[in-house]
């Protein structure tokens, strides 16, 4: 297998006060939490049916000593270690295989010869890492072993094949309005379930939001990179006590010296989202100093002067959640996330997310239904059957605004409830109800998914479930097919 470029720096060296700032250095941080991006070539499973299959590597000998990037090829324990996917000062990461439970990782590995120069650093690596292995969360990277064998301390991670948001932005420079705050209201849920817990994120930025590979669009975005701080020291100046992060996205009050907090993290999400609506960061200073200074003196730019047509509740968004007084911004992701999905709601175009999830599918067609915010979806099944699938904004109490997901199975009749019931339990998603259509009930597989949440992949899978699901009612109850 070739080895793959690495997708990002996952394992750098901090940067020196006074020291020019690269894009995505972060300062008095290891980022050895980082999720890893699998590329898309190498995110397919193994073939266990191949002619050739994987042969026994040899485990990892001493000669690997100091040298974690050389055991490409070669077992660490129960893991083997495919594929090289990036290194750095402190160790390297690689795309693995669990043997045991044959579940492919990213298996970050630290270094022997940086681990002897801190002795506390390999307690505060396993601490961070059980706190984020107790988050479990879709929009969360998870971690799932830390442990050590002969010389190397390692940290297993779940893998995600796809690309950072960093890599997006690298590419695209600029999101669409719902685009971006869809993305950012996936983060602000994961760094929920983590503010929860007391755990503070403190360095969020595009490199630690990973998007996960879908057909339709980007992907659901999870937050990785939970990390621990290492100290730097500028030429003759101080040490910068309890400094964390990136000082792009670092908060003003983090530069006086301030705890970091969840309000902190709301403050790198809001440039996060700036950045994803203008394209370019808000302050421009070339080294640490410099963007201190502009972090701490100047006015955080109007995101309208680059966005024009932003929507205003999108701009206040923006502003709430950089504003340069703690008090006054989002005080953590709880917080933030009504006020997010609402305007994400508001400015999310149902027919665009409908083309996005079906105008690359062959077998679905769908039109808007003149006069309401329904829609008609006709999914091509086997045995040349069809289904007609109904998407409408539900009228309920629900927090948020729903999308109902619906297709008629047949008539209902007392007869056949115990046969709805009995389907019902073993449905994985959906379920059966009874709805008058024309004034007679009839039975109906419903799903419902949140207007602001639901990705298009999501939607489209939901629609085939529906579908077949309802034809599957249809002809055991009367043998035609007519929906």
């Amino acid at each position: 297998m070739t080895e793959p470029a690495p997708t990002h720096d996952i394992l750098h060296d901090s940067a020196e006060i006074g020291e020019s700032v690269p894009l995505g250095t972060t300062i008095l941080y290891a980022p050895h939490l980082a999720a890893t991006v699998l590329p898309p070539n190498l995110a397919a499973e193994p073939n266990k049916n191949s002619p050739n299959p994987p042969v026994e590597q040899p485990a990892a000998k001493r000669s690997t000593k100091n040298h974690p990037e050389k055991l490409t090829g070669k077992t660490l324990g129960v893991y083997r270690c495919d594929t090289l996917l990036g290194r750095g000062a402190m160790g390297a990461v690689y795309l693995a295989l669990h043997q045991q439970l044959e579940r492919r990782c990213a298996l970050k590995v630290l270094s022997p010869k940086y681990v002897e120069t801190d002795a506390d650093y390999v307690n505060r690596f396993r601490q961070e890492a059980i706190a984020v292995a107790n988050l479990h969360h879709p929009n969360v990277v998870m971690a799932y072993a830390v442990g050590r064998h002969d010389d190397f301390h390692f940290l297993e991670m779940e893998f995600v094949a796809g690309n950072s948001l960093q890599k997006v932005l690298d590419t695209r420079l600029r999101l669409a309005p719902a685009e971006a705050l869809r993305i950012t209201a996936e983060i602000t849920d994961g760094l929920a379930a983590a503010h929860r817990t007391g755990l503070i994120h403190r360095d969020v930025k595009p490199e630690n939001v990973l998007l996960t590979k879908e057909s339709h669009g980007l992907g659901r975005a999870k937050i990785g990179d939970f990390g621990l701080a290492k100290r730097v020291r500028g030429r003759g100046e101080k040490v910068f006590d309890g400094l964390v992060g990136t000082p792009h996205y670092m908060a003003p009050e983090l530069f006086s010296g301030a705890v970091a907090s969840p309000s902190t993290d709301m403050y790198a999400l809001g440039v996060c989202l700036y950045r994803m609506l203008t394209g370019r960061l808000p302050f421009n200073g070339k080294t640490v100093k410099q963007l201190m200074s502009q972090a701490m003196t100047q006015s955080f730019p109007n995101v309208r002067h680059d966005c024009a047509e932003l929507p205003n509740e999108v701009a206040e968004i923006v502003d709430w959640l950089v504003h340069r007084d703690p008090l006054q911004r989002a005080q953590d992701a709880d917080e933030a996330q009504p006020r997010l999905f609402a305007a994400l709601e508001q400015i999310r175009d149902v027919r665009q997310l409908l083309a996005e999830a079906f105008n690359d599918e062959q077998d679905i067609t769908w039109t808007a239904r003149e006069g309401s915010d329904e829609f008609d979806v006709v999914v091509q099944l086997p045995k040349n059957r069809q289904q007609r699938v109904v998407i409408a904004s539900a009228a309920d109490n629900a927090p948020f605004r729903q999308l109902q997901i619906f297709s008629i199975g047949g008539p209902a009749s007392a007869d056949h409830y115990e046969l709805a019931l009995r389907r019902n339990a073993v449905q994985p998603h959906g379920s059966i109800a009874v709805r008058d259509v024309n004034g007679v009930p009839h039975f109906v597989m419903v799903e419902k998914h949140s207007r602001a949440k639901v990705a298009p992949d999501e939607l489209c899978r939901s629609v085939r479930h529906i579908a077949r699901h309802a034809d599957a009612v249809e002809d055991l109850l009367t043998g035609r097919d007519v929906n």
